[in-house]
């Protein structure tokens, strides 16, 4: 365990000690007093899910980033890995919501290192919480921040899904949860078709078939792109953590899919 002198101790809190010695008075995402959004539309991320199974959680989400109604960019990455066995998934300002990714990554480590063991996954979900409610001045001019939450939790073994709400209100999921512009869609169709006995196999199939039918409502959300071999990025967390599904497996599985819709076996 590390020793510090009387008045020098970080803390456990990395956001709170950025506010005392760091170069920003808040963590990004805040705006400075007298200024406004920028001007134009900034990037958006848009549909993100994460599906419980009997082995844990998969987390997915499309590759798209909109700008009004253009296209900011199709490679996209709104998944991402909290620590060993938690994972984020991003929607809304893709700026903001990349640097709060990287400030919760941070203050993970720099709880364990300063505690000398993880936080429990709720309390890694009340530590993002407190991350979203920060932003709240910028979500308030326009730079909105939401991210989906989920991980193995080894003390309960099993995989638990948190949603957020734009003033860091944390909610346990049941199941399932989806968000961004195509979550509605999503949703419905993981509703139409989840079951408790889902394996982890299952589970990427149905998070594939959601992000699909996301797709074909929601024009700020990217189908896969065959063309380009750019496809939804998606996640695995169980016993053994946290697992990012290789391109060439989401590409054959994609295939399947899309052949399967065009013959008539349907999404």
């Amino acid at each position: 365990m590390p020793f510090f002198v009387p008045g020098a101790d970080p803390g456990a809190s990395f956001a709170e000690l950025l506010r005392r010695v760091g170069p920003e008075p808040s963590p990004p995402g805040g705006t400075a007093p007298g200024t406004g959004p920028l001007e134009g539309a900034p990037p958006h991320g848009t549909t993100v899910l994460a599906i419980r199974h009997v082995d844990g959680v998969v987390m997915a989400g499309d590759r798209r980033a909109t700008s009004g109604y253009a296209i900011a960019s199709r490679r996209i990455e709104k998944v991402f890995s909290a620590d060993d066995t938690s994972g984020v998934a991003i929607a809304g300002a893709a700026g903001p919501a990349v640097e709060l990714v990287r400030l919760f990554q941070t203050q993970l480590e720099h709880y364990e290192k300063i505690e000398g063991e993880p936080l429990s996954l709720e309390g890694k979900a009340n530590q993002l919480g407190q991350l979203v409610r920060s932003n709240l001045p910028a979500a308030m001019q326009g730079f909105v921040v939401i991210p989906l939450f989920a991980g193995y939790d080894e003390r309960r073994d099993r995989g638990r899904v948190f949603s957020f709400d734009v003033t860091g209100g944390k909610y346990e999921e049941t199941d399932f949860q989806t968000n961004g512009s195509g979550g509605v869609h999503a949703r419905n169709w993981i509703k139409a078709q989840w079951r408790e006995d889902l394996t982890r196999d299952d589970t990427v199939d149905l998070a594939l078939r959601a992000l699909f039918a996301a797709a074909d409502e929601d024009s700020a959300t990217g189908g896969p792109d065959l063309v380009r071999r750019i496809f939804p990025t998606v996640a695995v967390i169980n016993a053994d953590g946290f697992a990012l599904i290789d391109d060439d497996e989401i590409a054959r599985r994609a295939d399947t899919l899309i052949g399967g819709r065009e013959e008539g076996a349907g999404l």
